[in-house]
């Protein structure tokens, strides 16, 4: 399916500390290009982030990725907890240690404006994305010119505190 015949755009941040966090991304982005209803487009480098919120804890690596997809917001949240129940996630603490963790950070209609929510579920745009320069850092490899809540994504991550982010691989296509 070409990405002209997909309803929506979205980008995801994906991250993990526990057991091998780079092989669950990958297996995740392999899960979502493999569907009938989604494609990944785009691929981020890997990086590897001090912890965020809770930060007596192992570093993290951190992507992200841009995929188009028929899914509606909440179809797609639906599926991305899937995948993390499948990587075994379990949510013990907020912002704990995670095998694989996927947000659902900006979505759009093609050739409309981006999807804005307050559900239980999913909030978009991701409420904390601009605060969090593991999310900013490899979003801006994919969207640079990106704008959310006011701020384009490139200059959000200059801007962020990035002290300690490390770029663990480098190839865009780590994940395949």
């Amino acid at each position: 399916m070409s990405a002209d015949s997909f309803k929506f755009s979205a980008w995801l941040g994906l991250g993990g500390n526990l057991g091998d966090p780079a092989a669950s991304m990958a297996h995740a982005l392999q899960v979502f290009d493999a569907r009938n209803d989604t494609q990944v487009c785009q691929v981020s480098k890997l990086y590897r982030t001090p912890p965020w919120g809770k930060t007596d804890q192992s570093w993290f690596y951190n992507a992200c990725a841009c995929i188009e997809t028929n899914l509606s917001p909440l179809e797609l949240i639906a599926v991305t907890l899937g995948v993390e129940a499948d990587m075994k996630r379990e949510r013990i603490e907020r912002w704990g240690p995670r095998t694989l963790d996927i947000d659902i950070l900006v979505m759009q209609k093609k050739n409309a404006d981006f999807i804005t929510l307050d559900e239980e579920r999913l909030s978009l745009p991701h409420p904390r994305m601009m605060l969090r320069a593991f999310v900013l850092v490899p979003l801006a490899d994919i969207a640079p010119d990106l704008e959310v809540q006011g701020q384009v994504i490139a200059q959000a991550a200059q801007s962020s505190e990035a002290q300690g982010i490390e770029v663990a691989n480098a190839a865009v296509n780590w994940w395949k």
